[in-house]
């Protein structure tokens, strides 16, 4: 199979990014790179669903990567897990070995036992733990020769190309302390499912689950209404109580720093905060705005409970829309 045949597949088949994004995968597939990058990190609290395939569907996602390496030339190939799941990094390295049995296709694909850290699974910082090199800002993995797919995007790939399957189905997380242990589980669903139909399905929305987040804590947003359905980046259904979800009053910036050594990608979020709340845009973009992540550290270390990343996120996105304006990428 050639590089156009399997990105018409890809494409055909609807494979996009399963970690959140959504991301068209066919898109990434580029012949400059030289490195690819299974994320298998999994790093938000409470989210077992990539695990869970790791454990039960470790040949096929190898397979996944393989196809992807030969049709980019061979190129190596990484599985990266976290620490913290020692069962998955057997399952995968049993069946790495297994498959290099086979032939040359499964050469150069090896599994890499990764820190347990937050935001561990974000592609910047994935880049650098796996390979030492730093995207710069607006720029992408493959300006540094990498292509970052999420594990659950190989299992994708796999179906897609060797049983013609597309993407129509994903993994969900159900869980929250709230709901008892014999609830908490992972199901398969296929996307487009109601949210209501998801619950019902995993034993109803508990009684003191006061907010319900589609994702993880630190990342996921909140569901507004539960007539929504799923899509092909979701993740979980997670039940938080209203101590879990309740916000301190905001105190006034008292400039201790936590927020910015917090942040993984070395950003000043006090002052950014400050910008944004005026309506400074050039000097967001001077101190690089765009490249939050919105991972949630700098709200989740502020001792004066401002909202951090809310005000930041929206700063954002409207510097990304002045930036894509004057035809930037």
């Amino acid at each position: 199979m050639n590089f156009d045949e399997l990105v018409k597949i890809v494409k055909d088949c609807g494979v996009v990014g399963c970690g959140g994004a959504g991301f068209p995968s066919y898109a990434k597939l580029d012949k400059r790179c030289d490195t690819i990058i299974l994320n298998c990190a999994e790093c938000e609290p409470y989210l077992t669903s990539d695990y869970r395939i790791m454990l039960e569907r470790s040949k096929e996602i190898v397979v996944g990567a393989a196809i992807m390496k030969q049709v980019l030339g061979g190129c190596k190939t990484v599985i990266g897990i976290e620490e913290n799941k020692p069962e998955a990094i057997k399952a995968m390295s049993a069946a790495v070995a297994e498959l290099q049995k086979l032939g040359k296709s499964y050469e150069g694909i090896t599994v890499m036992s990764l820190k347990k850290k937050y935001p561990q699974g974000g592609e910047k910082q994935l880049i650098d733990a796996v390979m030492g090199r730093q995207v710069k800002s607006m720029g992408l993995p493959i300006d540094v020769g990498a292509v970052v797919q999420n594990v659950a995007t190989s299992l994708a790939v796999y179906e897609a190309v060797q049983k013609n399957i597309p993407l129509v189905t994903n993994v969900m997380t159900i869980t929250g302390d709230c709901l008892p242990m014999d609830k908490q589980h992972n199901y398969k669903f296929r996307i487009g499912m109601p949210l209501s139909y998801i619950a019902e399905y995993a034993g109803g929305v508990p009684e003191q689950a006061a907010k319900i987040i589609s994702g993880g804590p630190m990342m996921g947003k909140a569901i507004a209404n539960l007539d929504a359905t799923t899509v092909k980046g979701s993740s979980s259904l997670l039940y938080l109580t209203a101590e879990q979800t309740v916000r301190g009053e905001e105190g006034p910036c008292i400039r201790c720093g936590k927020c910015a050594e917090a942040c993984p990608m070395g950003l000043e979020p006090f002052l950014l905060q400050k910008y944004a709340r005026n309506s400074m845009f050039d000097e967001l973009e001077e101190n690089a705005v765009q490249d939050c992540i919105e991972c949630g550290c700098c709200l989740y270390s502020c001792p004066a409970n401002i909202p951090l990343l809310d005000i930041i996120r929206i700063a954002k996105g409207d510097v990304i829309k002045i930036i894509r304006g004057r035809g930037q990428r």
